[in-house]
C-alpha cells in the first residue's frame, strides 16, 4: 500500500512539473504575440487543459477538515479515512476528465460512483460543513458526464443533495441543492465548450494541411503536364531541324524559331501554374497539337461541332488534348491522329484517336497524380470521365466527357439547339 501511494505521489509530481512547464511556454507565447513578434495568433493561446484547474475547489472541504481537527466530528478516524479517500478519488477523477478515452472508461465511472456513496455517507452522517462535499461531487460529475445526459444527471444529483440536506439541516438544503446544480452544470458547460473549441481548432489545422497537400498535388500535375508536353515538342522540333538543316536552312530556322516560341510559352505557363491562375484555351491547345503532330510526321485531323464549352471545361479538355498528343508523339509511331470535339446541350465529348501501335507498357499512366491517371481524377472531380486504351481498329484512343458547364456555355447550347 505504501509503495503504491509512493508511485502515485511521484506520478502527481511529474504531472505537476509538466503542467508548470506548459504554462510557462503558453505565457511566453502570449507575451511574444503581444509584443508584435511572429508567433501563433492570440486566439490559439490559452492554458493547457489539466486537472490542476479543478484542484483549488478542494478548499471547500476545509470546514469539514476543521471540524475533524477540533474534535467536533464523531468517530474521527472513520471520518478522516473517508475524507482522505474522497480527496484521492476527486484528484483521480478530475485528472482523467481531460482525456476522452479515460473519461469514458469503467475505472473512472467506478471512482465517480464511490465518490457519490462517500458523499452521501459523510453528508448524511455528519451534516453541517460536510454537506459542502455535494458541490465538490458536482464538479467531478460535471467534468466527466457531458452531452445530452448531463441535464438529467445534474438534476438527479442536486435532488439527492437537497433531500439529504433537508433531512440534516432543514431549509438550508436549498443552498446545497443550488450549489450542487450550479457546480455540475457550469463545469460541464465550460469543459464541453473548451473541448469543442479544441476540436474546431484541430479541424481547422487539418483542413489547412489538406489544402496544402491539394495545392502541392495540383502543382505537381500541372508541372508534369506542362513540361512533358513542352519538352516533347522541343525534342521533336529539334530532330526536325537537324534533319532539315542539310537540305533547307530556312526550314530548319523555322523549326528553331518554333522551339524558341515553345520555350517562351512554357516559361509563361509555368509562372501561371505556380500562381494558380492558368486557364487553358481549347483552341490554343488544338493549334499546338497540330504543330506538334506535324513536326513529328503525324498528320493531324481536327473536327469540332456543337456550341463552345465553358472556360473550365475548355481548360480540362485542353489538358486532355495536351496529354494525349504528347503520348502519341512519344510512343505511338502513328501516321494519323484524329481529334474530335462534339458538344451537346448537356455534355461535351473529346476523342483523340491515332493509328499507331499505342504506348509501350512502361509508358502507361503514371501513378501519384500524373499522366492519364491524374487527368482521370481531375475530370471525375468536375463530374466527367476519361477512358484510354487500344482502339477497335488498332491504335490508341483517349475519350473524355464533361458536363457542358454553367453560365454562357449553357445559354449558347440552348441557343444553338433552338436555331437548328
Amino acid at each position: 500500500m505504501a509503495l503504491q501511494l509512493k508511485h502515485r505521489w511521484r506520478a502527481w509530481q511529474i504531472a505537476r512539473d509538466e503542467w508548470k512547464a506548459e504554462n510557462e511556454r503558453v505565457k511566453a507565447a502570449r507575451k511574444e504575440c503581444k509584443g508584435g513578434k511572429e508567433g501563433r495568433p492570440a486566439e490559439e493561446l490559452g492554458p493547457p487543459p489539466s486537472g490542476f484547474a479543478l484542484l483549488p475547489w478542494l478548499l471547500m472541504g476545509l470546514g469539514a477538515f476543521s471540524n475533524l481537527i477540533n474534535g467536533e466530528t464523531p468517530n474521527p478516524w472513520i471520518a478522516g479515512v473517508a475524507l482522505l479517500t474522497f480527496n484521492s478519488l476527486y484528484i483521480y477523477v478530475v485528472f482523467r476528465a481531460f482525456d476522452k478515452k479515460k473519461r469514458e472508461s469503467r475505472p473512472t465511472l467506478v471512482a465517480l460512483l464511490l465518490m457519490t456513496l462517500l458523499t452521501c455517507g459523510l453528508a448524511g452522517g455528519y451534516g453541517g460543513n460536510w454537506l459542502a462535499f455535494f458541490p465538490l461531487l458536482g464538479l467531478a460529475v460535471g467534468s466527466i458526464v457531458r452531452g445530452r445526459h448531463i441535464g438529467k444527471v445534474g438534476i438527479g444529483l442536486s435532488a439527492l443533495a437537497g433531500i439529504i440536506g433537508a433531512l440534516r439541516e432543514g431549509w438550508d438544503a436549498v443552498s446545497v441543492f443550488y450549489g450542487t446544480f450550479l457546480s455540475t452544470m457550469v463545469t460541464a458547460a465550460i469543459l464541453s465548450l473548451a473541448e469543442t473549441v479544441r476540436e474546431l481548432r484541430d479541424a481547422r489545422e487539418e483542413l489547412a494541411r489538406q489544402a496544402v497537400e491539394k495545392e502541392r498535388l495540383r502543382f505537381s500535375r500541372d508541372l508534369h503536364d506542362l513540361l512533358g508536353h513542352t519538352l516533347s515538342v522541343i525534342v521533336v522540333k529539334s530532330e526536325a531541324a537537324r534533319r532539315l538543316a542539310p537540305r533547307s536552312m530556312d526550314a530548319a530556322l523555322e523549326q528553331i524559331t518554333d522551339i524558341e516560341a515553345v520555350g517562351r510559352q512554357a516559361l509563361t505557363e509555368i509562372r501561371e501554374a505556380v500562381t494558380g491562375y492558368r486557364e487553358g484555351s481549347l483552341a490554343t491547345e488544338l493549334d499546338r497539337a497540330r504543330s506538334a503532330l506535324t513536326a513529328a510526321g503525324i498528320e493531324p485531323v481536327v473536327r469540332q461541332s456543337g456550341p463552345p464549352p465553358s472556360a473550365q471545361t475548355e481548360a480540362l479538355l485542353g489538358w486532355v488534348v495536351r496529354e494525349a498528343v504528347t503520348n502519341a508523339v512519344r510512343h505511338s509511331a502513328a501516321t494519323t491522329c484524329t481529334i474530335t470535339v462534339e458538344g451537346t446541350r448537356e455534355r461535351v465529348r473529346l476523342r483523340v484517336v491515332d493509328d499507331g501501335s499505342g504506348p509501350a507498357p512502361a509508358a502507361g499512366p503514371k501513378v501519384g497524380g500524373t499522366g492519364l491517371k491524374g487527368l482521370t481524377e481531375r475530370l471525375a472531380t468536375a463530374g466527367g470521365s476519361l477512358t484510354a486504351g487500344p482502339g477497335v481498329r488498332g491504335g490508341f484512343t483517349v475519350t473524355a466527357e464533361l458536363p457542358v458547364g454553367q453560365g454562357e456555355s449553357a445559354r449558347d447550347a440552348e441557343l444553338a439547339e433552338t436555331t437548328t
